[in-house]
């Protein structure tokens, strides 16, 4: 009997890297591709941002070390020139660097990141984008005279998109979770220039000529996942279904800040985390950033640990950080 072999997609993942935090998370994004899907087809790109433009001192990566231990884990640096947001608002880095990677199925990812499995076995649909569901009702806050409606429903009307058919009705009437809200710590899509160009476009709409039902908002640090679904709608995606459930569970993990990794994501995620790194070159590395020091080779992420009970966690993550603090481990 012959064996049927699931066909092996083709599509390339980016993320975006500088020098200071996101280097040491880059590091551990890396290895832990490496050591999880080493059969992973396509290519690992870490888009760079450039002194220039947008950007009045250096972004880059400086460090050689770091920049031959990335090399050396597969990654190639994807230099780009930010000229809309720059250090005025970093996460537009994610908006901007998609007009530079090869026009083919592409999957970003935040740096604080670790792949916990084959990601190649995922069953992505690249043409309906979708983006992490992993999020809390932080944007928009609600003003007593504006409704979610009115809000979501004008920046709908400001792109010619339809509001309607993007509402999850099982939610009940303007309550947070009705609305197409992304983290977007992971988003995939087709063509990385058309979806950038969109993405661009859109946060720069919002951005530049702000709409009087926004008046009363903070876009900044919001901006990138105001913009995503509005995105991800345009091109006819949506929230993920349950083929795309590992990239928000067992497949990838979006973890933010070691500590918050120690206080609630999967023992397999502590075990892929502690595997990689020791690795005695990454780990010369890795004790130059202080959260990992301490985390993971002074053992406190183990206390931290012991403090949750990962079957019973709070809802916010707030309440995460404020024990995490009062015990002395909270480092980002």
């Amino acid at each position: 009997m012959t064996t049927v072999r699931p066909k092996v997609q083709n599509f390339n993942i980016v993320a975006v890297v500088q020098s200071g935090r996101l280097q040491y998370e880059a590091l551990l994004l890396a290895a832990s591709l490496r050591a999880c899907c080493p059969t992973f087809a396509g290519k690992f790109y870490l888009a760079e941002p450039q002194r220039g433009g947008a950007w009045k001192r250096n972004p880059a990566v400086t460090d050689p070390a770091i920049r031959a231990m990335l090399q050396d884990l597969g990654a190639e640096f994807l230099p780009f020139e930010a000229s809309v947001f720059g250090e005025k608002y970093p996460h537009g880095n994610k908006i901007e660097a998609l007009a530079h990677l090869p026009d083919e199925p592409f999957l970003f990812l935040d740096t604080d990141t670790l792949i916990l499995g084959d990601i190649g076995s995922v069953k992505f649909d690249f043409a309906c984008p979708s983006a992490s569901m992993r999020r809390e009702g932080t944007w928009p806050q609600i003003q007593p005279y504006l409704s979610y409606d009115q809000i979501w429903g004008a920046l709908y009307a400001r792109f010619g998109l339809d509001f309607a058919s993007s509402l999850d009705l099982t939610q009940p009437h303007d309550y947070w979770q009705r609305y197409l809200y992304f983290n977007a710590g992971w988003f995939f899509g087709n063509s990385p220039r058309l979806f950038g160009s969109r993405f661009l476009t859109y946060a720069q709409s919002i951005r530049d000529a702000p709409l009087p039902e926004l008046a009363a908002q903070e876009l900044y640090p919001w901006l990138d996942q105001i913009a995503l679904p509005l995105v991800i709608h345009s091109f006819g995606g949506g929230r993920p279904g349950p083929e795309l459930a590992g990239l928000d569970g067992n497949i990838i993990c979006h973890y933010r800040h070691l500590p918050l990794l120690y206080a609630r994501e999967s023992d397999l995620a502590v075990e892929v985390l502690e595997n990689v790194a020791k690795d005695q070159p990454l780990r010369k590395l890795l004790r130059e950033y202080e959260p990992a020091k301490m985390m993971v080779y002074q053992n406190k992420g183990r206390k931290a640990r012991e403090l949750f009970d990962r079957n019973d966690l709070p809802r916010r993550e707030q309440m995460l950080r404020g024990p995490l603090k009062e015990a002395g481990l909270w480092l980002r």
